[in-house]
This record gives C-alpha cells, structure tokens and sequence, in this order.
C-alpha cells in the first residue's frame, strides 16, 4: 500500500489545484485511507486494508494519508475524525466513510462504489 504526499495525490487521485470539480486522476478506482499513528481504531483497519490490497490488486488501489504528516490534504477534505475513508470510482463522485468499517463492509463498499461502475462496461 503506497503512502500518499501532497505531491502525489495530485498526480493519482486528484489535481484540485488545475480543478474545482473533482476529476479523478488515477487509472484504478482506489480507496484513500486517512489514518493517524495513534489511532487505536486505524490499527485495526490496517491489517484488513492490506488483506483487501492483495485480494483486489489489479482492480482497486489502496492508498494511505498520514494526517499528521500531511494536514493540508486532511483540511482540504475535511477531515475531522479518523478512520476517514474516501472511496474514488474512476467515473462518479467520492464518497467518504468515517470509522473502522469491518472487512465485509469494507469488501461490500468497493463491490458496489468502486467495481459496481466497471460492470456496465
């Protein structure tokens, strides 16, 4: 799982300073993982992340923001508690999901936001 900068979230997921409207960067549909080292509920979700980046490799991509590290994404997405995960479709709007959602929430979420886009393909 790749560990997003300020820099690179621009360049995969979203450029808000060319956009106003949120146009998707990346070539995967991807959830971003917005933790905090001292996050009791994030350590738990980690190790379900990494399960569910192995199971959908080639279809999703999991990314994480430290939002101690980098406070300005976190403000740009208002942030205010953690877990927050943003589920990005490669076409359609984000949808954020606060808290330590379990795998099979977590599983049905990037079936139906995520994958659910792809099959009218």
């Amino acid at each position: 799982m790749e560990h997003l900068t300020f820099e690179t979230f621009k360049t995969k997921v979203f450029d808000f300073d060319k956009n106003q409207d949120w146009k998707f960067e990346g070539k995967l549909p991807c959830i971003i993982d917005f933790y905090a080292d001292w996050c009791g509920p994030c350590k738990m979700v980690a190790p379900i992340l990494e399960e569910l980046s192995k199971e959908y490799e080639g279809k999703v991509n999991i990314y994480k923001v430290d939002t101690e590290a980098e406070q300005e994404l976190s403000q740009i997405f208002g942030i205010r508690s953690i877990p927050s995960m943003l589920f990005c479709p490669s076409d359609g709007q984000p949808q954020m999901a606060q808290g330590a959602l379990p795998k099979h929430a977590l599983k049905q979420a990037i079936d139906d936001v995520l994958l659910n886009a792809k099959a009218g393909e």
